[in-house]
């Protein structure tokens, strides 16, 4: 089973764009994230610049209609996160819990929705780009 891990830090939705981690924050995370490694679990990895340095893309009408961040409405934003494989819910969040997070952070476990998860009717109209389906 695969799961993200979403980095959410409180406060990083009002981030300066440019914003960076201190290096020793960075640094825990890193042996963090080799023991993810080690363990075979870890799958991808990312961080991400603050939301005042991105867009958003909402449709209205059909209509795309372009948003430059910050974001003043948003309350919580990602910082990053781990794509993991294991073997149940329990494992995930036992591997979240493991994280060297500060006060400030939290992070949401949620299992990616495989292509067999879904039922037959979905899967047959997916079925056309089956380089999609895992």
């Amino acid at each position: 089973m695969r799961f993200m891990m979403l980095m959410i830090p409180k406060g990083y939705e009002k981030a300066a764009p440019g914003t960076m981690p201190d290096a020793k924050a960075v640094a825990e995370m890193m042996k963090y994230n080799e023991s993810l490694k080690k363990a075979g679990v870890l799958r991808a990895l990312d961080g991400l610049h603050p939301p005042s340095m991105g867009a958003r893309v909402s449709f209205s009408g059909g209509k795309p209609r372009v948003t430059d961040g910050p974001f003043a409405e948003t309350k919580e934003v990602l910082g990053g996160y781990w794509m993991i494989e294991v073997k149940s819910k329990e494992e995930a969040i036992e591997w979240a819990s493991r994280c060297p997070a500060a006060d400030n952070e939290v992070i949401e476990v949620r299992q990616v929705q495989e292509f067999s998860d879904f039922p037959a009717d979905v899967q047959q109209a997916a079925a056309r780009l089956p380089e999609l389906q895992g």
